[in-house]
C-alpha cells in the first residue's frame, strides 16, 4: 500500500503540463492520430458559430 502510494506522490510532484500538451501526449502514447482532423474540424466549426453571432459575420460570409 504504501508503495503505491509513494507512486503517487511522486506523480503528483511531476511537472504538469497545459491541456493541449497532454493531449498531443495522449495521442502519441495511445497512437489515435485520427482524431486530430476530428477536433480541428470541431474547432473551427465552433469558431465559426462564435464568430457568426459578432460583427465580423459579414466578412466570414463573403469566404463562402
Amino acid at each position: 500500500m504504501s508503495e503505491s502510494g509513494n507512486e503517487f506522490e511522486k506523480a503528483s510532484q511531476g511537472e504538469q503540463g497545459n491541456l493541449f500538451s497532454e493531449f498531443l501526449g495522449f495521442l502519441k502514447q495511445n497512437r489515435k492520430f485520427w482524431l486530430l482532423p476530428l477536433i480541428l474540424v470541431m474547432l473551427a466549426l465552433a469558431a465559426l458559430l462564435v464568430l457568426s453571432s459578432t460583427a465580423a459575420a459579414p466578412f466570414i460570409y463573403t469566404l463562402f
